[in-house]
């Protein structure tokens, strides 16, 4: 069962909506995905992770676009950086691929913070130059990452936020992806989002 992105309420009058759902059956223009560095996508088969579930859902061609690329830059990809393929079988149009930080103990550092907000920041900049007036972002680093939630939602919503007053028509909806109850606390006190 699909989502349109028409049919996603926006917070006061804002740009911004936060969605509790599958990301895979939201219908808009680009979707992000929390990849690895390798950017192939989860190599476990039935993991629960982000990555896994956009590869697999997309099917095959995405990783084949992703290997291109791994190919032409000729090395990894970098933590807070984006790139965009197709999304072939999503009901989105992109996808914008992008390695966060890890926070191996929990404990996040300011360097964590700049990685983080780069992420977001790369991936507004890589949807508006493909011309995509509508995005949904997942919660970057907040899994096998180790990325605590709050503190992940705050960079997410400040960075959004900042971005979209200095690019006041890039966007018409820009989607917080969200997974479960405790995802939505997270965003919610992390600013005020419902």
């Amino acid at each position: 069962l699909l989502t349109q992105a028409s049919a996603l309420t926006t917070i006061d009058e804002t740009r911004l909506c936060l969605w509790r759902g599958d990301i895979t059956t939201l219908a808009l223009d680009a979707i992000v995905n929390a990849a690895n560095a390798d950017l192939l996508g989860c190599f476990q088969p039935g993991h629960s992770c982000i990555d896994n579930a956009i590869h697999t859902v997309a099917g095959p061609r995405l990783r084949e676009d992703c290997q291109r690329i791994r190919e032409i830059q000729g090395h990894r990809e970098p933590t807070g950086t984006a790139k965009v393929t197709r999304a072939y079988f999503l009901p989105s149009r992109f996808v914008l691929h992008t390695v966060g930080p890890i926070v191996g103990n929990g404990r996040v550092t300011p360097s964590h913070e700049a990685a983080l907000a780069d992420c977001y920041r790369a991936c507004l900049e890589l949807a508006a130059e493909v011309h995509a007036r509508s995005l949904a972002f997942c919660a970057i680093s907040t899994g096998v990452f180790g990325y605590p939630k709050v503190p992940a939602a705050t960079v997410a919503i400040c960075t959004v936020n900042d971005w979209l007053r200095r690019h006041p028509h890039a966007f018409d909806l820009v989607v917080f992806n969200v997974f479960s109850e405790q995802d939505v606390a997270a965003y919610r006190d992390a600013g005020g989002l419902s």
